[in-house]
């Protein structure tokens, strides 16, 4: 048996010895697809297993995330440190193999997959980040940021909307550093692919604008080393149609549904391992003649980043300040300039809606931060979301900063979770808030993986008024804020939108959703009230009561307003009343207990919240006697001044509410 067919027959092997101690997971995709990772892994990508964030590493993505034991034993065998007895915990409780890749956890892992599809538009947003950054750094015969973008997906990948969203931009923008081997096992979950799936999928890839490759037989290595050049030479992504066999090498369940997530069995490895001319009786054996092969890789591996080394040398040379932008960016450090760019704005009696000074921070700062680059699901005249100081990103034009994300808000959100965990861009899109359910799951990948984007979710409420229902977000403010680890900011004015772009840029280890108006509301004075640099507290006491408070009165964006004009009113008949706004759940819980309670006396126990949303969530800052001023129903199509007052949502109904609390 060649080295290489014992390689490949090994990580099938750790694969099946795996999953049978674990008593679950997903063999059949890792024993059909071994020889592909092995291809990657020791001959085609360039990559350093003794420094897993080599900044011009070659990245791979299992987009079949339920393959897991394949990335695993491929990373083990490669040197890597995941060690044998990390496999052998595959599954466990503190392992470091979790059942699906978790991007952070895992040496070598570039993102969080399993959710099938995300991986994909992962992919796509990872060849983004290294097309600008090669367009923006790199100088002639000294081209620093220079490698590709691999990956495996799956049927499922492809039967799933979000490939599709991501494959036609990754088309329509040229991305030739992107290769993706479809695993075309013809096998799901329930039986053929053909109860559900008849697409022709190289005409589908090729519509898009891809290049289409074909190997026709996995286990042939040559077929997959000239498919790779061949993608290599060309200046469009390339999908390499992948004929392999699910199971490869089981007896009984090689091509069958069975195989794909269910142990072997005991019966059946022995069976399996005999088929594939396995001779060693125990479980998880490396032969020695694999470790002697990839231990024979590691100079080679190490070579690739010497000579990269040697090439950003002579690149910090010539281009000092350069080199140190591309170290600092990459390690995520963007300077302090763009702060002192972050605009104030005065109370001069108009109203500014937060979307508008969203877009006035944005190209404010843009010029201080050129790792900044987004765009808009098809939005940005009306998320304002636009830099106009800068070119649009196309394929004609790689360094510009404008990204068109199309109508397409789940492949947006995926391809900026791939862009944030490259690295060294800060990418931002935007959308109306009530789609923010369209990309809800690749939030979610980019909370569990405590990256960075940031999402702009305008149109907030029932404030858009005509637009109706359809467009009218109601339970969305309980929906993200149920997302743990993300950061949900409402801010009720200019002013605290300024600071929320503040925070949201300085903010380490989680994705952050700004959540603005459509209408105007009027800018707080801040020399009146408390300033908006508290808005990093969460919650804050905008305006003190004449005297010890009575009743506090709580608001949220736009909402904020009513609750001023409600104590004012309440001031005027002699109630002493508390004004705090409260733009971010997730940052006043962070906050002391002492912080807390100063916000929230708990003597004060008459209290009215304000939202134009579901009441979800408020009790705990009301308490069990204070009132909730919300929405429990969809909207209606009517001007935003007429919603508000048939909903109930006045400063008069907010007062009555907390007056009737002191009368009890």
């Amino acid at each position: 048996m060649s080295i290489e067919q014992l390689s490949i027959n090994t990580i099938r092997t750790l694969t099946i010895d795996g999953v049978q101690k674990a008593t679950c997971g997903h063999p059949g995709m890792p024993m059909g697809c071994a020889p592909i990772a092995f291809e990657l892994y020791s001959k085609i990508m360039k990559h350093n297993p003794r420094n897993p964030k080599w900044l011009n590493r070659d990245r791979f993505v299992l987009s079949a995330g339920h393959g897991s034991m394949l990335l695993y034993s491929i990373l083990h065998l490669s040197g890597y440190d995941i060690s044998l007895d990390d496999i052998k915990n595959f599954r466990q409780w503190n392992s470091r193999t979790p059942g699906h890749p978790e991007f952070g956890h895992t040496p070598g892992v570039e993102t969080t997959t399993g959710p099938l599809g995300q991986g994909f538009a992962n992919a796509v947003g990872m060849a983004v980040a290294e097309t600008y950054l090669a367009s923006y750094f790199n100088e002639e015969k000294l081209a620093i940021v220079n490698h590709y973008i691999y990956g495996i997906c799956s049927d499922g990948d492809l039967m799933e909307g979000i490939s599709h969203e991501a494959a036609s931009i990754a088309g329509n923008l040229q991305l030739g550093k992107l290769i993706l081997f479809y695993d075309n096992n013809q096998i799901t979950i329930e039986g053929s692919t053909s109860i559900s799936f008849s697409d022709d999928t190289q005409k589908r890839f090729e519509s898009y604008g891809w290049h289409v490759g074909r190997v026709s037989d996995v286990n042939d290595l040559s077929q997959i080393e000239a498919a790779v050049a061949e993608a290599q030479k060309d200046n469009r992504p390339s999908l390499i149609i992948t004929d392999t066999h699910i199971g490869f090498g089981s007896p009984n369940k090689q091509d069958t549904a069975e195989v794909h997530g269910s142990a072997l069995g005991e019966d059946e490895i022995i069976l399996t391992k005999k088929n594939l001319k396995w001779e060693y009786p125990e479980k998880f054996t490396v032969p020695a003649e694999v470790k002697e092969f990839f231990a024979g890789l590691q100079s080679t591996y190490i070579q690739y980043e010497e000579d990269w080394n040697k090439l950003f040398a002579e690149y910090e040379k010539k281009f000092p300040a350069k080199a140190k932008q591309y170290l600092d960016y990459m390690n995520g450090e963007y300077g302090t300039e763009w702060i002192s760019k972050l605009p104030d704005f005065a109370d001069d009696g108009k109203k500014v809606a937060t979307r508008a000074a969203s877009g006035k921070v944005l190209n404010a700062i843009a010029s201080s931060i050129p790792m900044l680059i987004g765009g808009s699901a098809d939005l940005a005249p009306s998320t304002n979301t636009y830099l106009t100081a800068f070119s649009d990103f196309s394929k004609d034009n790689y360094i510009g900063r404008n990204f068109h994300f199309g109508i397409r808000e789940h492949g947006m959100a995926g391809i900026m979770n791939g862009m944030a965990m490259y690295g060294g861009v800060i990418p931002y899109g935007a959308t109306f808030f009530v789609f923010s359910d369209y990309l809800r799951p690749a939030i979610r990948i980019a909370s569990l993986s405590k990256i960075k984007p940031i999402y702009v979710f305008t149109h907030d409420s029932i404030g858009i008024g005509e637009d109706g229902p359809t467009h009218q977000p109601i339970e969305h403010f309980a929906a993200l804020r149920a997302i743990p680890g993300l950061i949900s900011i409402r801010p009720a004015d200019a002013n605290e939108t300024s600071y929320a772009w503040k925070y949201a840029l300085e903010h380490q280890g989680g994705p952050v959703a700004l959540i603005l108006t459509r209408q105007g509301v009027p800018v707080l004075d801040q020399a009146k009230y408390n300033s908006a640099a508290n808005l990093e507290k969460g919650a804050y006491i905008l305006k003190e009561a004449s005297s010890a408070p009575k009743v506090i009165l709580i608001g949220t964006g736009s909402e904020l307003q009513i609750a001023l004009k409600a104590a004012l009113k309440l001031e005027a008949e002699g109630i002493p009343t508390r004004v705090v706004s409260f733009p971010s759940w997730e940052l006043f819980e962070k906050q002391s207990l002492e912080y807390k309670a100063s916000v929230f006396p708990a003597e004060v126990t008459a209290r009215v919240a304000i939202e134009a949303g579901v009441k979800l969530g408020w009790r705990e800052y009301v308490g069990n006697t204070g009132e909730i001023i919300s929405l429990e129903h969809y909207g209606a199509s009517a001007p935003e001044s007429v919603l508000y007052k048939e909903f109930g949502l006045t400063a008069e109904n907010m007062a009555a509410k907390a007056a009737a609390q002191l009368n009890k």
